[in-house]
């Protein structure tokens, strides 16, 4: 079932152009902050209430990226992966591919059909872990 199309008043035009020119994956604050340097007057209530809507129509994907950490928004809503820093919180799209074999044994073992999968790899990024390897040589 699909939802019906989103009308696009000018708020809600400038909440999707903020999330579809931003490659860092903002957070709704974020997302506010950028829609108000464009559109005077904005509510927190219409960017939150839009990128809920937007979510709903499929136009813009949300990330949940760990436990207690803001939602992020993303702009790509096909199937790739993310690098998620534990250090900053920066996320990054990462493109993967999920061994065929893999999948299709997964399946045969559970009876499970995957029909989509969302995959986050958290570690450092580069900035953090030259930061920890500085603080380790410090010591």
């Amino acid at each position: 079932m699909s939802s019906p199309a989103l009308r696009l008043t000018p708020q809600r035009r400038a909440v999707l152009d903020v999330v579809a020119e931003s490659d860092d994956h903002p957070t709704a604050g974020q997302v506010l902050d950028r829609v108000r340097e464009r559109v005077e007057g904005v509510g927190a209530a219409t960017v939150y209430r839009t990128l809920a809507l937007l979510v709903e129509s499929g136009q813009v994907a949300e990330l949940r990226v760990g436990e207690r950490q803001a939602l992020r928004y993303d702009q790509n809503i096909h199937s790739h992966a993310h690098l998620v820093c534990t250090a900053c919180g920066q996320v990054q799209d990462a493109y993967v591919q999920l061994d065929a074999g893999a999948l299709a044994e997964l399946t045969e073992k559970t009876s499970f059909t995957v029909a989509g999968y969302d995959v986050q790899l958290h570690g450092r990024c580069a900035p953090c872990a030259a930061q920890d390897n500085a603080k380790e040589s410090a010591q």
